[in-house]
């Protein structure tokens, strides 16, 4: 097998743009354009979900029983919007349209990163039909997160958040949104995996933590609610598997969750655009048969794959297995020779997964972090300052 999976890792850029990669695509309508940039104003507001009652952990919940289907729907869809974006181009202006979620009374809306993106023009249509223009407050590209604003008449209704901590597999779900411009559509499946990581293509941040779902996305769904059987929003509806190139539900959708986005809301709100931490390496988990194959004397951590150049990881020294991404991928077995990263600030590490997801929560571009690392059967500490995802 070739090595292009190891590929999955932390090595460079972070944007999800309007077509995701070859086997999968966003859900959201468009004519497959690329608009341009768009400001993003700043709001100082942080959103709350309101009338609801929150539990000691700061959760939003609306009942210890599941409710049926059609009461979902009925609290739902009030906090269910549709977007319409706009991009003047060299050619003439291209027109994308996808959903979004209501996220405080005060006219702010969670919705994904690739349904704004570049828009000249944003505009949200809500439940009862009114149409208001939009603007983008913050970005999370790297997560296809975004915030939007509307300036709303009268009072809006928040949907509450729910914590996919407490989810499990088979558990029933549900999503709301306007596939192929069909307002106010209500699917319903299970979730069919939790903590996926998918990743856009090679040389892309790969989204982590993932809710693999069989509830029917299609274009259009593209940033409206996934939601527990309690009524509580617990991901972003954002990609599915596109095996026949068709861009239609094949029973395989992917949801941002909602605790990835309440890491980063905070930042949304207030207007900025959210940046993660890079390393800057490609690896692949230490297992004992890989051990041994490698004739290695531990048999657990991070093999380093390739080193990204003039990366953090490339300035610290990491030494990779192979010296270019085109080298590992095109190479029908693992090299030797490679680092093995045993543990980041004292923290043992035994996936990529599990040393990615402790950079993004507890680092910030420009901290220094410290790796012990098996080098030549020795045993050595590496300091590397770490930078902004490459854009």
């Amino acid at each position: 097998m070739r090595l292009r999976s190891t590929l999955m890792a932390i090595v460079a850029s972070a944007l999800v743009s309007a077509l995701v990669a070859i086997a999968a695509v966003n859900i959201m309508d468009d004519d497959g354009s690329t608009p341009a940039t768009v400001s993003n104003p700043t709001a100082t507001t942080t959103p709350t979900a309101t009338g609801q009652s929150n539990d000691s952990n700061g959760q939003t919940s609306l009942t210890s029983e599941c409710l049926a289907p059609s009461e979902i729907y009925e609290r739902l869809r009030p906090s269910v919007v549709e977007i319409t974006s706009t991009a003047n181009g060299r050619f003439g202006q291209s027109e994308g349209s996808g959903s979004g979620v209501i996220i405080d009374e005060q006219g702010f809306i969670l919705t994904n990163n690739h349904v704004v993106s570049g828009a000249d023009v944003i505009e949200v249509t809500l439940e009862d039909g009114s149409t208001l223009p939009a603007t983008v407050v913050g970005t999370d590209p790297a997560n296809d997160l975004a915030v939007i604003h509307i300036d709303p008449a009268d009072g809006l209704t928040a949907a509450p958040l729910g914590d996919v901590d407490e989810l499990r597999v088979g558990d029933s779900v549900f999503a709301i949104g306007n596939p192929f411009g069909l307002e106010g559509t209500f699917t319903e499946g299970i979730v069919s995996a939790l903590g996926r990581t998918y990743s856009p293509g090679t040389g892309t941040r790969p989204l982590r933590n993932m809710i693999q779902t069989d509830a029917a996305v299609n274009p259009g769904n593209s940033g409206g609610p996934l939601a527990n059987c309690y009524g509580e929003v617990i991901g972003i509806n954002t990609l599915l598997e596109n095996p026949t190139g068709q861009g239609v539900n094949v029973g395989v959708a992917f949801a941002v969750s909602v605790n990835t986005v309440k890491s980063s809301l905070d930042d949304l709100v207030a207007g900025n655009t959210v940046s993660h931490a890079w390393l800057g390496i490609a690896g692949r988990e230490l297992t004992p048969a890989l051990a041994e194959d490698l004739n290695l004397s531990v048999t657990k951590g991070v093999y380093v794959v390739t080193v990204a150049q003039n990366s953090p990881a490339d300035r610290a020294g990491l030494q990779p297995a192979f010296p270019t991404e085109d080298a590992a991928a095109n190479s029908d077995t693992l090299a030797p020779g490679g680092d093995v990263i045993l543990a980041v600030d004292g923290n043992d590490v035994t996936d990529v997964d599990e040393l990615a997801s402790y950079l993004d929560s507890q680092k910030r571009a420009g901290d220094s972090v410290t790796l012990d690392v098996l080098r030549d059967g020795q045993e050595i500490s590496v300091d590397a300052t770490l930078a902004e995802w490459p854009s």
